[in-house]
């Protein structure tokens, strides 16, 4: 809405200073500090009316030091999140702009299945929350509204030089030529020299017009990345502070690439796809750091407040989004790490005991429990240093994915 309204002042009035809401950099930087504000000034208040309607965690009982302690710490936190981001994100983005839209469509519709999934276990007291096959279908639903719009939307474009591929050229830069503006599945495969890959090559074998049935393999594959990483972050929200800091560092790492991805100078720089209006963004994520930043003033140990399903299954969700729209999914497995390695320790334990079971009359164990943290919880470990490494890691995993830019 500010960014409406100043562009308006600029253009009609000539407003000294209002032209400076044009720069996505400033808009960002401001996106940060107010989110920062809303959620540790508004945050504590949200605490307190949650701490007095007891929306309190029920803790199950696991064996784990400090457990019994957090019962009936208040949760619905995610709300704190939600809030934070979608505030400075309505009053500085630009609201018209697509891939605005879609994160907002799935940080409301995130938010709602795990706010349904918070409200179940709370005031319904079934502490196994929403069903299972409820929540899949949720984040299907996501999937699929995602992969339609990002695949049939005009907005929704890639430009390239049809002479050098997908890169703008400086020559072109310098003399304001327009590129190729197209649709395209293309997305960018990490690690390796020209680096391009079109989800419709998968189709090639059908005939020439394969690419118009380019859908069949994009969809399905948008659904399936937005299913896992949101349950990868709800397996994650196991201990104080580790879901909030982890999701933090990769949000920022996505924030770098949607800016370079959306600069026509920068991309063409560091040889990467250039993708229109992607860079606006890079508003939206600022808003997302700067409330998960805030919300770790509560939620670190000892935590005064859980962000439950609501926050953990929205993050694992823009998460999602945003690495699709940047063209970067094939990067999860490294940026989202600590994500993969819980939902595999989960995988693997339950494999690995029904196998057992079934073969040797008994379910044996490769971890202590799972998800991974508890592992470790269980071995003896601090929480808090067990938070602490994986932020480590999460940093490192991070970095060596920015370092893709040019490591080829």
């Amino acid at each position: 809405m500010l960014y409406y309204l100043f562009d308006y002042l600029d253009k009609h009035f000539d407003v000294p200073g209002a032209g400076v809401f044009q720069y996505i950099t400033f808009r960002s930087g401001m996106a940060v500090i107010l989110s920062l504000l809303i959620s540790t000034v508004f945050g504590k208040k949200i605490i307190n009316f949650l701490r007095r309607q007891q929306i309190g965690e029920t803790v199950r009982e696991l064996g784990l030091e400090g457990q019994a302690q957090k019962a009936g710490t208040p949760t619905m936190g995610g709300l704190i999140i939600i809030m934070a981001t979608l505030i400075p994100v309505i009053l500085l983005a630009k609201l018209d702009n697509i891939y605005v839209m879609l994160l907002i469509v799935t940080t409301l519709w995130m938010g709602t299945i795990g706010f349904i999934d918070d409200y179940i276990k709370i005031f319904k007291k079934d502490k196994e929350g929403l069903k299972g096959r409820f929540k899949v279908v949720g984040q299907v639903g996501l999937g699929l509204i995602v992969g339609y719009i990002l695949y049939f939307h005009p907005g929704v474009t890639v430009r390239t030089d049809t002479s050098k591929g997908n890169i703008y050229s400086t020559e072109q830069v310098e003399s304001n030529v327009k590129p190729q503006e197209e649709k395209s599945t293309a997305t960018t495969i990490p690690f390796f020299k020209n680096n391009e890959f079109d989800y419709a090559e998968l189709l090639a074998w059908t005939g020439d017009n394969y690419k118009n049935y380019a859908w069949l393999i994009f969809i399905p594959m948008v659904i399936f990345i937005v299913t896992a990483v949101s349950n990868g972050a709800n397996l994650t929200d196991g201990i104080d502070g580790l879901a909030a800091g982890t999701s933090a560092i990769a949000v920022l790492t996505l924030g770098i690439f949607a800016f370079v991805s959306g600069n026509i100078i920068f991309s063409n720089y560091l040889n990467i796809m250039y993708i229109p209006n992607s860079g606006e963004m890079t508003v939206f994520i600022s808003a997302f750091v700067g409330s998960l930043i805030g919300f770790l003033w509560y939620n670190t140990y000892p935590a005064s407040v859980f962000m439950g399903d609501t926050g953990s299954l929205t993050i694992g969700g823009i998460i999602a989004v945003m690495a699709i729209a940047v063209r970067k999914e094939l990067l999860i497995p490294i940026l989202c790490g600590i994500f993969l390695a819980e939902n595999l320790s989960v995988v693997l334990q339950v494999g690995y005991f029904k196998y057992t079971k079934k073969k040797y009359g008994e379910g044996r164990r490769i971890f202590l429990m799972s998800p991974l943290h508890h592992h470790y919880q269980k071995k003896g470990y601090h929480e808090s240093k067990i938070v602490a490494r994986f932020w480590i890691v999460g940093i490192l995993l991070a970095i060596f994915s920015l370092v893709s830019l040019k490591l080829r």
